[in-house]
């Protein structure tokens, strides 16, 4: 797609391309290229009201320049990006415009005139790119959220090296209209955040389809729900370059995924590592070049190497090498596509290794493509992928899974990318605050019937058994009471403890604590299968006259229970209770 927006003159104003923003001792702040005065306001209300969000340098912001990190390309749109304007009108706010490689082309961070973006946990190690600002603004805690884009993985490997959430989502599913294209058949717009559920509920206000981006489309997606047991693919290939902290680091993440019910599968990884061979070594390189063809052969000498030998080559392959090229991509899909009949997930290294800024600069191609080992098959075989912190190594740095499965299983592998990343006990990013509880993920829209449950006990949130509300998908919907008819016991000899709740006779009740979730209605009875007797599901009354299907106990279970309709709840009479 050829930007709507005409060029500026290839020697821009101050006016037109803000220098980088200065921190109050005089250094530059990378990670940012431009910041309004006041941050880009959303909608007062909405369910992202209130946050901030940082834009990738090649995404539109209407008033702030557009730039894709090349100074003499820049121009000022007049109009946000699509995505973009799905977020304001959500209510989040636009702090201002990250730094990236440039034109969106690399994986380090450093191909940039505004300067390297160092990684949040150690400044002399490269950040990932090419959304190297988004993430590293996110990882220190400057905004709540901000967007990328991946190619080639680029919405990944920052994630990875900087201890955040990357989801990129399946190709169309977010509109790129707005956005600068690297490789527009190829393109996603990304999302960075420091917990899965803030990027689940960014991905379900920014998406659905656009006429205005020839690659959008509508597809069937699957719901935010990760089975108990499941197989994930293994990589035959292991690439750490010698980085045995790396190593290390993936074998621990295989025996944590088998712990949270996974059985490793062995997969050949060779027609995947074909395939991301084509993005640079084949005439898919062409497009890149194609992206931005009118300025770069006007102006070649603006843009910075490598960048600019990468675009070169997109100009030495004929329209038939290219048919030749998309060709053989399809026919290794097909050999690829074999593994899903074994697999349910496929796990990768997010990066394989960390680098030094110095390094990369000293050697900037083959450094670079170390970054992508894992990464650039994704978007050529039209897959979906998260990438969630796993752990710190010995050094510090932090190390990254990557979650892949086929097209529309977006809002599917961030349930089980949530489930891992809370059994990792990291802190968030690099802000050394605390992971906070799991909160239910968003369910896609279109993902079928709901029921509503009332949950009084051990299912409440942070009790022992919620994981089996969130395993289906499960979402909170609001804590409440009943009405003011019932009485609660603690029911004797039950591992976890557990409630009973009981209809009392008229004016001997009271209102008693409980928590509404939703299920797709495609797991409830999966759910319910799990009750064990006294306890059963049946209809209570809510504090507000509705009624629900809920948890409730057979009179004859509560010989030698304790009445505990005092305490008003479970949670209430379980803080009451000596630690044991």
């Amino acid at each position: 797609m050829v930007h709507e927006v005409p060029f500026l003159d290839p020697k821009p104003t101050p006016a037109s391309v803000p220098p980088p923003d200065v921190a109050p001792d005089g250094r530059p702040e990378a990670a940012w290229i431009s910041r309004p005065v006041a941050p880009v306001a959303g909608a007062a209300s909405g369910p992202l009201a209130g946050l901030r969000f940082g834009v990738k340098d090649n995404i539109d912001v209407a008033g702030l320049p557009t730039t894709a990190a090349c100074p003499a390309f820049a121009y000022l749109p007049s109009a946000h990006a699509t995505v973009v304007q799905r977020l304001l009108a959500a209510g989040a706010s636009v702090s201002g415009k990250t730094n990236l490689d440039q034109f969106a082309c690399g994986l380090n961070g450093t191909r940039s005139p505004y300067g390297a973006v160092p990684n949040s946990f150690d400044a002399r190690y490269v950040s990932g790119g090419s959304s190297s600002g988004s993430a590293y603004v996110v990882a220190t805690g400057e905004v709540d959220f901000a967007l990328g884009t991946d190619t080639a993985g680029s919405g990944r490997v920052p994630a990875g090296l900087n201890n955040i959430v990357g989801i990129k989502p399946t190709r169309g599913l977010l509109s790129a209209r707005g956005v600068v294209p690297a490789a527009q058949s190829v393109d996603c717009v990304s999302i960075f955040a420091r917990t899965v559920e803030l990027a689940v509920q960014v991905l379900a206000a920014a998406l659905g389809p656009d006429a205005g981006d020839p690659y959008s489309r509508t597809l069937p997606l699957a719901p935010a729900h990760w089975p108990a047991r499941f197989r994930f693919g293994v990589p035959s290939m292991r690439a750490f370059f010698g980085d045995a902290q790396a190593e290390a680091a993936w074998d621990a993440a295989l025996e944590q995924l088998q712990a949270l019910g996974g059985t490793p599968v062995e997969i050949d990884y060779a027609p995947l590592a074909e395939a991301a061979a084509l993005l640079y070594d084949s005439a898919l390189v062409a497009e890149r070049y194609a992206a931005v063809r009118p300025f770069f052969d006007a102006h070649p000498e603006a843009v910075i190497e490598p960048v600019r030998g990468i675009l070169a080559q997109g100009t030495r392959y004929s329209a038939a090498d290219h048919v030749d090229a998309l060709t053989r991509l399809r026919a290794l899909g097909q050999r690829a596509a074999a593994m899903w009949a074994g697999i349910d997930v496929l796990m990768v290294p997010t990066a394989p290794t960390h680098c030094t800024i110095a390094d990369m600069q000293a050697d900037p191609v083959a450094r670079n493509s170390r970054m992508g080992a894992y990464t650039n098959f994704v978007n050529l075989l039209d897959y979906a992928a998260i990438s969630v912190p796993s752990s710190l190594r010995p050094d510090g740095l932090p190390f990254g899974v990557t979650f892949i499965g086929p097209a529309g299983s977006d809002f599917a592998l961030a349930a089980l990318g949530q489930r891992y990343h809370q059994a990792t006990g990291l802190p968030l990013g690099a802000t050394g605050q605390p992971l906070p509880p799991a909160q239910a993920l968003l369910q896609p829209p279109g993902a079928g019937p709901t029921v509503r449950v009332a949950v009084v006990g051990a299912h409440l949130s942070g009790m022992p058994l919620n994981v089996q509300l969130q395993e289906r998908g499960g979402r909170l919907l609001q804590a409440t009471h009943t009405a003011p008819d019932y009485r609660l016991f603690a029911l004797p000899g039950t591992t976890p403890p557990k409630p009973g709740l009981v209809r009392a006779a008229a004016g001997e009740g009271a209102a008693i604590a409980l928590e509404v979730w939703e299920l797709p209605a495609a797991h409830y009875g999966s759910f319910v299968a799990l009750i064990p007797a006294p306890l059963g599901i049946g209809t209570l009354t809510l504090a507000d006259g509705s009624a629900v299907q809920g948890f409730l106990c057979e009179a004859q279970a509560l010989a030698g229970a304790q009445d505990i309709t005092h305490h008003g709840g479970w949670r209430a009479y379980m803080g009451s209770r000596p630690a044991a």
